[in-house]
């Protein structure tokens, strides 16, 4: 029986070192400086320029502001974007109103325009109301995500009428029925869409980079390409470090809501 597993344990086994092995790539990249990451043979091993990189990166980009820049907008962004999605979530799920499969279908329809197609009326959009250089001018454009109130909506599906219809006979309000009972029951797949959610706002560059025009509100992901124009030699010693440090907060958002996110993805799997 191991002999006949064996083969199963080295596919997996070599799928995991094409799935780590970028990332520890990275890792110790981050840890030498420009002529040994270039060097040949490459250095398998971490270097010794941990922190001339990080030293050097927080000179130029300021680390920490950057880094709290970008927490700041991904974390606000994310907790609206799940209110948003829950809530619609919900009234598409559990409500029956004029038009719902009308106005259902036109978000979705919006899932396949591609963000490029949208920069230029969101441009003048912020524009209009003033919020450009603003932090609002990232935030709230992503606060309606069509996938996330999809999700919410196939997965509330699935939860009995009956038990919202008894807490509404106890005298729950809609807001009570909500905190009380849906959001309890939904938070595996509330702990995987934040994740998604996250994950997107963590490394949106296009748009930060057109609305936030002063130096000091720039997110992780446009301070790091600006570091390319800043000297003739690059020192891409510190641009991996940033690269590096900027898959830290997702690493531990994951690890937080590991459980939590694997059982929303495996939610509907036992279900037939």
């Amino acid at each position: 029986m191991k002999i006949k597993g064996l083969p199963l344990t080295l596919v997996l086994a070599a799928i995991t070192g094409l799935c780590i092995g970028p990332f520890y790539w990275l890792v110790t990249m981050a840890t030498q400086n420009s002529t040994e990451i270039f060097s040949w043979p490459p250095k398998l091993l971490p270097g010794g320029a941990f922190w001339d990189n990080l030293t050097t990166l927080d000179n130029k980009i300021g680390l920490a502001r950057i880094l709290g820049n970008s927490l700041a907008i991904s974390t606000v962004q994310t907790l609206g974007a799940l209110l948003v999605s829950l809530l619609a979530g919900y009234a598409f799920a559990k409500f029956s109103f004029r038009g719902r499969t009308v106005i259902f279908v036109i978000l979705l329809s919006t899932m396949v325009v591609p963000d490029q197609v949208m920069l230029v009326p969101l441009f003048e959009m912020m524009m209009k109301f003033g919020l450009m250089d603003n932090y609002a001018s990232v935030i709230l454009p992503g606060l309606c995500v069509p996938f996330g109130i999809f999700l919410m909506r196939q997965a509330l599906g699935s939860l009995p009428n009956e038990l919202l219809d008894a807490a509404r006979m106890d005298g729950a309000g809609e807001l009570r029925v909500l905190w009380s009972i849906v959001v309890p029951v939904m938070r595996p797949v509330l702990a995987a869409l934040s994740v998604f959610l996250f994950l997107g706002s963590w490394n949106q560059f296009v748009w930060p980079l057109i609305a936030l025009r002063s130096p000091a509100m720039e997110t992780l992901p446009v301070a790091l390409a600006s570091l390319h124009g800043m000297q003739a030699n690059t020192d891409y010693g510190a641009i991996l470090m940033g690269t590096a440090v900027s898959t830290v907060p997702m690493m531990i958002l994951f690890l937080v809501l590991q459980k939590q996110f694997i059982s929303g993805l495996l939610a509907g799997a036992t279900k037939g």
